[in-house]
């Protein structure tokens, strides 16, 4: 169920003709009736800022970190235009809020689709109304919800977590531009329990810490990128603070490999660790190097644990680094040691290899620092879907 699995949550999603293909385009979460509740949101760190951030942005300090529904389009992103972008991202707030009966500022608006297009508003007037009387709290509401995101996904996103007393649910669209500080993705997260605005934007960042930021399909941070967190309080306050803390992390790292997991043209999923750095901050700088490396990812790509390759990025990364210190395994099976190549069964390696889900861990055996990210391999089927617009 998603985003209605927490209760005081309705969900819909409906075609309105953004994409030529017909499919769900229009979607919306919110409130059971109409009311705002707390919320929070994180954002892009793309300078090149869609519309629909900088709107969403402005209407959670105008109504105090509050929000009745978010409102979501797939198949134009609203980026890279200009101050009439900014105006309709405005007008799909006012079109929503009219038909809810709340204010403008309590509703939240984030696109996805091409940069550099107009949203076509015309369209989607004339899909709010049906958008807004077709909301639910079912799970057909959070699976419409949750298609009519989608752009180039091949499913969606969705993920539930049932704590002591609450519950914490979302969906999520993203299958490539993938990076560290997110990229191409959006987020909407429900909870049933009773917080304020900080308290939920502090768990909120640290969940998309370990989660949607640590993350790198290709390395590109997009224009677009939102995580947006709503709670009803229907629950109370949360008896277990850390667990509730726990699964809104669960969630979020849920949603960020179901991403991966889709990325386009991908074969492999890979979780990268780095062990004993000198930091936390340098084992996931080391990470990230390793992840967003091309050569690393068409060697995954092969089958091949060339880990050479691997070293050579973690000595480029600008962390500490001793090569006399280095191990580097795949899954349990170590393919360097002390620097040099370690002795490994072909079979066992291979085999190993043929996996869609792999880990590559590298110990640098200089501190206790530890990170990772979570990415995939470099295809040809990648290059094919990236060549152009259409």
């Amino acid at each position: 169920m998603s985003v209605t699995a927490a209760s005081g949550f309705r969900a819909h999603g409906v075609a309105c003709g953004i994409k030529e293909s017909g499919d769900l385009d229009l979607s919306l979460v919110a409130t059971h009736d109409g009311a705002p509740v707390n919320a929070t949101a994180v954002f892009t760190q793309n300078k090149m800022t869609a519309a629909p951030v900088i709107t969403t942005s402005a209407h959670l300090v105008l109504s105090g970190g509050q929000a009745a529904a978010v409102v979501l389009n797939s198949g134009c992103a609203n980026a890279a235009t200009g101050s009439l972008g900014l105006a309709d991202a405005e007008r799909m707030t006012e079109l929503v809020a009219a038909e809810m009966g709340c204010a403008v500022e309590e509703v939240l608006v984030c696109s996805t689709g091409l940069i550099g297009y107009r949203l076509p508003l015309d369209a989607i007037a004339r899909g709010v109304t049906a958008l807004v009387s077709g909301l639910n709290s079912t799970p057909a509401g959070a699976i419409a919800a949750a298609e009519a995101i989608c752009t180039t996904d091949t499913h969606r996103k969705e993920a539930v977590v049932r704590g002591p007393g609450f519950v914490v649910g979302g969906m999520a669209k993203g299958a490539a531009m993938l990076a560290p500080n997110m990229a191409t993705m959006l987020a909407v997260i429900t909870t049933d329990v009773a917080l304020d605005a900080p308290t939920l934007t502090h768990v909120l960042r640290a969940a998309v810490a370990e989660s949607f930021n640590s993350m790198s399909s290709d390395g590109c941070t997009s224009t677009n990128d939102t995580v947006i967190l709503l709670a009803s309080g229907l629950a109370g306050p949360p008896t277990d603070p850390a667990a509730f803390a726990s699964a809104v992390a669960e969630v979020c790292l849920d949603l960020a490999t179901q991403m991966v997991g889709d990325a386009e043209g991908h074969t492999k999923v890979v979780r990268v660790t780095v062990t004993g750095a000198a930091s936390d901050d340098d084992a996931r700088a080391g990470a990230r190097q390793v992840a967003e490396s091309q050569l690393v990812k068409c060697s995954w790509y092969g089958k091949d644990p060339y880990w050479g390759r691997i070293a050579s990025e973690l000595g480029a990364s600008g962390i500490v680094f001793e090569p006399e210190r280095l191990t580097v395994r795949y899954g349990e099976l170590i393919v360097a040691e002390g620097g040099v190549t370690a002795e490994v069964d072909p079979t066992a390696i291979a085999a190993y290899m043929d996996q869609e889900w792999i880990e590559v861990t590298a110990h640098l055996g200089i501190g206790d620092g530890r990170g990772h990210i979570i990415t995939n391999d470099l295809t040809h089927a990648y290059i094919d879907e990236n060549m152009g617009t259409s």
